[in-house]
């Protein structure tokens, strides 16, 4: 394993600390079989991503590896990093970052931070089954919003209704948008392709619950599975119940297979769905996307549907309003919402 060279005082711009001094101590338990989570001393815990392909600069990670174990994950490549392998280990060597709110609340502190919005939950989530265990975002939002800092949170998980209070609460004093993926209705599919996640159904009883404590929440239809999950009847389906839920829009994103995550996506489907490995083929290529065409088609076909059921936009009716703080009380600047326009989350 690649510990070396990985103390507190090496950082690579998104890593935690894992060399000696980094690593705490590494820990089993019968609660979570087959598992084994890697305690370890964060250097930094803001991530600034590169480009500006996304629409948000800085990321917090809490966790590197995820319980939910979609076999089309495009996190799974950076366990490489660790020379862990980006299938089973993905999995099951889970590394988190023990001190991530302490380290967190010392780097929204100092006088050159802006007050960017910070997007969590952009590589793995912070809301997997082993937070029920540590507790990290709890700390997370309370610096986030005692700092005066905009963020979003992106989910699979129904831990998040544990933390609606905390969320509500800081939304008084920062701009605060949730969003929750759902995108396969079928249990027995969505358990073949998400064996650690909550059911679809669950999901969106937690759109419900996030709306019912007033904050903002996009659906995530993502991603969309080509002869699997991007059928009019399946989307349309879908998109009736996301309607239901209450949520204030939804995007919908093909999926992409990033090396690491494309071989172990593509044995599940040699294995489950062997006809269709061909077509996978075909569709991707060697390449991390979808063809050009097959992307135009899926966006012709969902264009219309999010159009008929209001949810190309966010309503923000009964949405929490960002208030900026009297900075004379704070001693920071004023802190600045979350850009306006559309936006993933």
């Amino acid at each position: 394993m690649r510990w070396d060279g990985q103390s507190v005082t090496a950082d690579d711009g998104a890593l935690p600390g894992l060399g000696r001094a980094g690593l705490g101590r590494t820990v089993t338990t019968p609660d979570f079989a087959g598992v084994t989570f890697h305690e370890v001393l964060a250097r930094s815990a803001l991530s600034k991503v590169p480009g500006e392909s996304l629409p948000f600069r800085w990321t917090v990670n809490p966790y590197r590896g995820c319980l939910h174990r979609c076999v089309y994950c495009f996190a799974r490549p950076t366990h490489r990093y660790l020379d862990l392998d980006p299938g089973d280990d993905f999995d099951r060597q889970i590394v988190v970052k023990t001190n991530v709110a302490e380290v967190l609340r010392a780097e929204l502190s100092r006088p050159s931070w802006c007050h960017e919005p910070v997007a969590l939950g952009t590589n793995t989530d912070p809301y997997q089954r082993a937070e029920g265990r540590y507790r990290l975002m709890p700390g997370i939002v309370d610096a986030l919003a005692s700092s005066g800092t905009p963020f979003s949170v992106l989910t699979k998980g129904t831990l998040l209704r544990r933390d609606l209070p905390t969320l509500a609460d800081a939304a008084r004093e920062v701009d605060v948008r949730a969003a929750v993926s759902v995108a396969v209705l079928d249990p027995e599919l969505q358990q073949s392709l998400e064996p650690g996640t909550p059911t679809a159904r669950a999901r969106l009883d937690l759109v419900r619950a996030v709306r019912d404590a007033g904050l903002p929440c996009r659906v995530m239809v993502a991603p969309v599975l080509p002869w699997l999950t991007d059928s009019t009847a399946h989307l349309e389906g879908l998109l009736d119940q996301v309607v239901a839920a209450g949520a204030t829009g939804a995007t919908v994103l093909p999926l992409t297979l990033r090396p690491g995550a494309r071989e172990w996506f593509l044995a599940w489907l040699a294995r489950e769905r062997p006809r269709l490995v061909a077509g996978y083929r075909r569709v991707y290529g060697s390449g991390t996307t979808a063809s050009r065409g097959y992307r135009s088609w899926l966006a012709a076909r969902v264009r219309p549907l999010l159009a008929a059921r209001g949810l190309d936009r966010d309503t923000e009716e009964g949405a929490p309003r960002f208030v900026p703080r009297d900075p004379a009380r704070s001693g920071r600047p004023a802190p600045r919402a979350a850009p306006a326009g559309p936006t993933l989350f």
